[in-house]
């Protein structure tokens, strides 16, 4: 059974989210879910070789700040309930979803069995997490065919 929030959770939320409202974190986040649609491990692979881009920077400090996050709740110092608003964890499915079909390929090529694990763990499991999940995934592949069709983005 998930804890019940406390003030502490709170204040531990507030400030998780004051930390996503630093200059470079906001440019980092804007580069995933603006500008990052990886189709494949291999698209992922190719920001990440790219060491000493701002990419690859970019691509490594998001998932790191939710990996760390989602840590918090697996190891019981910050409320699950709390954590799993969307209003506060609704970007952690989205760069997650972004992954999710081809993770299992990604953790192997790039030698990396625990990629995105916290975050993994944390979103799959409450049955609430992979229906949420499964609701991003389909707005993303929903997005990714407008993209391919040429529509502007929304």
């Amino acid at each position: 059974m998930p804890k019940k929030p406390t003030p502490a959770d709170a204040t531990l939320i507030l400030t998780l989210y004051d930390l996503r409202r630093e200059a470079e974190i906001r440019k980092a986040r804007n580069w995933w879910l603006a500008d990052f649609w990886p189709e494949s491990a291999d698209d992922f692979i190719k920001v990440a070789q790219a060491v000493g881009t701002q990419e690859n920077n970019w691509l490594r400090q998001v998932p790191g700040y939710w990996e760390l996050a989602a840590s918090l709740v697996l190891h019981g110092t910050v409320s699950e309930p709390l954590f799993l608003e969307p209003a506060f964890s609704g970007e952690m499915f989205f760069i997650f979803a972004k992954v999710h079909p081809f993770l299992k390929d990604l953790r192997a090529k790039m030698q990396s069995p625990h990629l995105l694990a916290n975050v993994e763990k944390v979103i799959t499991k409450s049955k609430a997490g992979r229906e949420r999940l499964q609701f991003v995934e389909q707005r993303l592949a929903a997005r990714r065919k407008q993209m391919k069709e040429g529509a502007p983005r929304a």
